[in-house]
């Protein structure tokens, strides 16, 4: 990884933590996508645990983008 690139994550994750902090979102995409999906719970707390309880009554076998919707 070039330092270039380094640094650009560190910044987007300052942004995102701001954001969060000033009751904002960590994402304005239509999807969270895999690269904001490690701030879901900063945003949402213990409601990721509900979420994951609706994807698994919707579809019980997990097949519905597996590891790409909620965070564990």
């Amino acid at each position: 990884m070039t330092k270039e690139i380094a640094e650009a994550g560190r910044v987007n994750d300052r942004l995102v933590a701001r954001a969060l902090a000033m009751g904002g979102t960590c994402t304005g995409e239509t999807g969270v996508g895999l690269g904001k999906m490690k701030f879901m719970r900063a945003e949402h707390g213990p409601a990721i645990d509900l979420m994951h309880q609706v994807k698994a009554a919707i579809g019980p076998k997990g097949i519905m983008n597996p590891g790409k919707v909620l965070p564990e």
